[in-house]
């Protein structure tokens, strides 16, 4: 179990997340798809508080420019791409998350590609990513994702 490091004791780092979490009244999801599917599942009453705020975007360009204040960003790879099976389009989008002055600050959850979808190859960015989750993503996992930050 990863600690949380205080000067009277330890505390397991999720039992800190959960304080932490007690003290910000609200948090900011932002989700960027294009799947209806995982666009239900995010809005669903029960995969964040009634307190937490939830925005979702097609286009990534638009989450950005909306993540001032965001707690956690999910962006399903496939909605990134530019091209059917073309990653290009992902790493269009890495580059300005990481060179965007406010986004770049904000954790990133990413939403896999199906298992029967094929890229033509995959990317990674030294500490870029946040988590992967599997597609599909449902409520109870997006519920879990309230729980890391």
């Amino acid at each position: 179990m990863r600690y949380a490091t205080s000067k009277a004791k330890q505390i397991p780092l999720r039992r800190f997340s959960y304080f932490v979490r007690l003290l910000k009244q609200s948090m900011t999801y932002l989700l960027v798809t294009k799947d209806p599917f995982t666009e239900d599942s995010f809005l669903s009453p029960e995969a964040f508080l009634p307190t937490d705020r939830l925005m979702v975007f097609n286009e990534w360009e638009e989450a950005l420019e909306s993540a001032e204040g965001a707690d956690l960003m999910f962006v399903d790879i496939v909605a990134t791409l530019d091209e059917p099976n073309k990653i290009g389009g992902y790493e269009r989008f890495a580059h300005a998350k990481m060179e965007h002055p406010v986004a770049a600050e904000v954790p990133l959850v990413v939403v896999a590609v199906p298992a029967d979808y094929e890229l033509d190859f995959m990317v990674g960015f030294p500490d870029f990513v946040f988590a992967q989750v599997a597609h599909p993503i449902t409520t109870k996992i997006f519920r879990r994702a309230s729980t890391w930050i």
